[in-house]
């Protein structure tokens, strides 16, 4: 269970590790002749994504970024194993993604994922930039995403078309995200983030949890983290995590549900940067992992993944 302590020793150990990361870049400046007043910190994260997690990374101003995300079956489970080639005969989701840079602090996307048939839009805008002299110490970015589900009436809503004088609504279809992301890089290492997350959706089914009589919600509250250690010049790893604050989600042994966990490993190949990674979630944008994992790690319900993304330059 997440409390306020463990929310404390959080924000405590990043408080040390600032400290010494401050330290250890203001030595390392001072020996190559102090720091460029205000330079801004670049390379935080590789790209626009961690895994699942949004990054405070933006696309360059007139800069195309065409990604491909893919997750496979569960690895692990009985639908899994070897019969199923460990989970790569099947597929979990797939999701390709097209960003421009408008500005280098503004950029906008669309993109369309397999499960529920999403289609969704995005803007991701920074507001700081963190900065070499610590003038700005942290970045921090805005990300808004809203998604819309096309799947046939029978299956978007199913369990509810038998209700006496229910009506469909095209409203009902649409889904929000928004997510303050809060970043840091410690060091040419290390960096992390912190993600306060609520979404909305405008329509889900009504249902209750067994075990503690919670009900389900049209409003959601989470809080991610993400974090990347370089240790070669061209890879590092990656990882990230949220948690969300549902008492519906809470041991409910009905309709179990997990906080989505990846893991991976990310590469750098020219103007590519590649993915390869493990998660218990079967969704890839936030209005799919975050509501919706149903899989534990501890159970085998973990994903073989990547993400892949190419950037284009665009000039008049």
């Amino acid at each position: 269970m997440f409390t306020k302590k463990n929310l404390t020793i959080i924000i405590m150990s990043i408080l040390c590790i600032n400290g010494f990361a401050q330290d250890d870049m203001l030595s390392l400046l001072d020996s190559v002749g102090g720091p460029k007043t205000h330079e801004k910190t670049i390379a935080t994260f590789k790209g626009s994504k961690i895994i699942n997690a949004q990054s405070i990374e933006t696309v360059k101003a007139k800069t195309f970024d065409f990604s491909i995300s893919h997750r496979f079956g569960n690895s692990g489970t009985q639908n899994g194993g070897g019969h199923a080639l460990y989970g790569l005969d099947n597929v979990s989701d797939v999701r390709f993604g097209f960003d421009f840079g408008i500005t280098d602090n503004l950029t906008i996307g669309i993109g369309r994922s397999k499960q529920k048939e999403l289609i969704d839009g995005l803007v991701k805008y920074k507001l700081l930039s963190q900065t070499t002299d610590n003038h700005v110490p942290i970045s921090l970015v805005y990300y808004g995403d809203v998604s819309y589900n096309p799947q046939t009436p029978t299956i978007f809503y199913s369990g509810v078309l038998t209700v006496k004088d229910f009506k469909q609504k095209d409203i009902h279809r649409f889904g929000y995200t928004n997510q303050l992301i809060i970043a840091r890089k410690f060091n040419s290492r290390f960096s992390m983030e912190i993600i306060p997350s609520y979404q909305h959706r405008n329509f889900i089914l009504a249902s209750f949890n067994p075990d503690n009589g919670a009900v389900e919600s049209n409003d959601l509250f989470s809080i991610g983290t993400g974090a990347r250690f370089k240790f070669t010049k061209r890879i590092a790893i990656i990882v990230d995590y949220f948690y969300t604050f549902s008492k519906y989600r809470t041991k409910n042994s009905a309709s179990p549900f997990y906080n989505p966990l990846a893991i991976g490993l990310e590469f750098e190949t020219g103007g590519h940067v590649f993915h390869l990674n493990f998660t218990n979630s079967a969704g890839i944008i936030e209005n799919n992992y975050i509501p919706y994992t149903t899989d534990g790690w501890l159970k085998g319900g973990f994903k073989f993944g990547f993400n892949i993304s190419r950037v284009f330059n665009y000039r008049r």
